[in-house]
């Protein structure tokens, strides 16, 4: 079969949100699957031919803690226990004290789609029971609260519990992922959700807002319908400060009341598969079913 896609981007050669991994990675399952795939792309002044011919790998390639050569360990679900180590690692990178606690993560856009309110309130509601709070945002989209993430910056710089990186490093986003315990992601709208997803893969508990492609992938541990091996996370639906409190408050007593059930959760996130494998079998069962009514 010859599939054209045309869109606006495909990562990792023009991306500005989901689309890009959408298109980039379908096309891979369906090029392995033996279709013959063109994209077409805006003729964007910044791009070359050479850039793009032969896309680089979905995320699923470019996130995964076994073979990452951006963080300072490998661990995998086989044997998870190296994650440690990232987790040590990024203490150090932070000047984060060491200690027996829970550490929590954001990574993501510092903009109002992002649910910050609830970023917020998850950053000292975590630093109020004990734990520790990493965040990294990309702090160009929204004066106000730009405004209030940078006195923060000032507010908690002596904090030990705590550091926040205003903008985006590839390499830090790395290492975060794979050294947070929990990574909150309470957007108040989402069309994909790869936060989550890529947390997951590095044994990173995900707290989500029930929104977007999230619900999908997303299985609350103590109240989806999921079987126990499927569940992998915490999941909330409200945009409210309790909302956040209550998934969350689950997350870090799991953690630190039943570490070997939080690392079983963790482990179900890891072992879990989120490729393009099944839905590029059912794109393509409906492109078939496309041409059958043609024809």
């Amino acid at each position: 079969m010859y599939v054209v896609m045309v869109a606006a981007e495909c990562a990792p050669a023009a991306k500005a949100g989901g689309l890009g991994d959408v298109v980039s990675g379908l096309s891979r399952e369906l090029e392995i699957r033996g279709n013959a795939v063109e994209i077409i792309l805006p003729k964007y002044a910044s791009l070359r031919h050479s850039e793009i011919w032969g896309l680089a790998p979905s995320y699923q390639d470019l996130w995964n803690p076994e073979t990452d050569p951006l963080i300072p360990v490998r661990y995998s679900a086989r044997d998870p226990d190296a994650k440690a180590g990232a987790k040590q690692a990024l203490r150090d990178r932070f000047w984060l004290r060491q200690a027996a606690s829970p550490l929590v993560a954001y990574v993501g856009r510092l903009d109002e789609q992002k649910g910050m309110h609830l970023v917020n309130r998850a950053l000292f509601y975590t630093l109020g029971r004990g734990g520790q709070f990493v965040l990294m945002g990309d702090a160009h989209y929204h004066d106000g609260i730009n405004d209030h993430f940078g006195h923060l910056v000032g507010h908690l710089n002596d904090n030990p519990d705590c550091h926040l990186e205003l903008g985006y490093r590839e390499e830090l986003a790395h290492l975060i992922y794979a050294g947070a315990d929990l990574l909150v992601v309470p957007s108040m709208f989402e069309p994909c959700g790869l936060a989550p997803l890529i947390a997951m893969r590095y044994g990173t508990v995900p707290v989500v807002r029930a929104t977007g492609g999230m619900i999908d992938t997303v299985s609350d541990r103590d109240h989806s319908g999921h079987r126990p091996a499927e569940r992998n996370g915490y999941v909330f639906h409200h945009t409210d400060n309790q909302a956040i409190e209550s998934a969350l408050s689950r997350a870090l007593a799991l953690w630190s009341g039943q570490p070997r059930q939080f690392r079983e959760l963790a482990a179900n996130g890891m072992r879990a598969d989120y490729s393009w494998a099944r839905p590029g079998a059912e794109y393509l069962a409906i492109y078939q079913s496309i041409r059958q009514g043609a024809g």
